[in-house]
């Protein structure tokens, strides 16, 4: 394997990544789980979404390798994916190294 197919498939990963971040309720989601786990109930509750809604940008947000679900019973935990968010953080150039 080539390291241009390698760059680009993390290319890819990261456009997907940042993808995922443009949508106010994605953001929201990300911000709820900054606290740490959190079951699907409570950000029903938090978020003010219909269910259906929720489940798509928590599906969105889990392909995009930015949050991490675990099966609690009948209930679907979340967490941050802190490592590809720290991905997403160093992608972005900053001037003069600060």
């Amino acid at each position: 394997m080539s390291s241009t197919s390698v760059e680009s498939r993390s290319i890819e990963s990261l456009a997907v990544g940042f993808s995922a971040l443009g949508d106010p309720i994605r953001l929201r989601i990300l911000n709820e789980l900054l606290g740490g786990k959190r079951c699907v109930c409570e950000l029903l509750e938090e978020i003010g979404v219909a269910a259906n809604l929720l489940s798509y940008h928590l599906r969105v947000l889990r392909e995009a390798g930015l949050v991490e679900a675990s099966r609690r019973g009948r209930w679907m935990d979340y967490t941050l994916a802190t490592t590809a968010l720290a991905g997403l953080r160093a992608a972005i150039p900053s001037e003069g190294g600060a």
